[in-house]
């Protein structure tokens, strides 16, 4: 359960004539006033924190509220430590290019789909050589069985200005 800073009351904020109190160690105490609850906070030298306000009545916790916020941050960092951040890698080729430079392009291409990047694959058309989009077409296909054992085609051929271009997922992602 997630719950924002803004959305936690703590000791004199809490205005409800009566809450659910429940205790550090996690035993509910019942249903007491706010003053009441607030009282046994301050001895036990913790915060009252409303954690549950669409409850009826209202759940309050005593807890050290720094300490929480504290573990909060920690677990938001955590989680954000463990997301894997998805690049979109672009290889260019122009239609005219020759059988060496191709494979070399496949075996970058392969190196970034392995290490979980998109693709962005894009032949781009020179001079006259736009009166031949079926070349570029080819060279897509070409390019597309080239890395068919670590990819597919995310979205296919499409034309976009003086250049056709295909995205590729990793097999695993898709």
């Amino acid at each position: 359960m997630t719950i924002s800073k803004q959305e936690l009351q703590i000791n004199e904020e809490i205005r409800d004539k009566e809450i659910l109190v429940i205790d550090a160690d996690g035993t509910k105490l019942g249903v007491l006033s706010a003053k009441e609850a607030q009282q046994m906070a301050y001895d036990k030298d913790l915060d009252l924190v409303k954690i549950a306000p669409q409850a009826t009545p209202p759940v309050c916790r005593i807890m050290d509220y720094g300490k929480y916020c504290f573990e909060q941050q920690k677990r938001e960092k955590e989680a954000r430590k463990n997301q894997k951040v998805v690049a979109i890698k672009e290889i260019r080729m122009f239609s005219t290019i020759d059988t060496h430079d191709f494979e070399t392009k496949v075996n970058q291409a392969v190196k970034f789909l392995q290490g979980g990047d998109k693709l962005k694959v894009s032949v781009r058309f020179r001079k006259r050589a736009i009166a031949h989009p079926q070349l570029g077409e080819e060279l897509l296909e070409r390019f597309k069985e080239a890395v068919s054992a670590v990819g597919t085609v995310d979205k296919p051929a499409k034309m976009e200005g003086r250049s056709i271009v295909m995205f590729v997922v990793p097999k695993a992602a898709k």
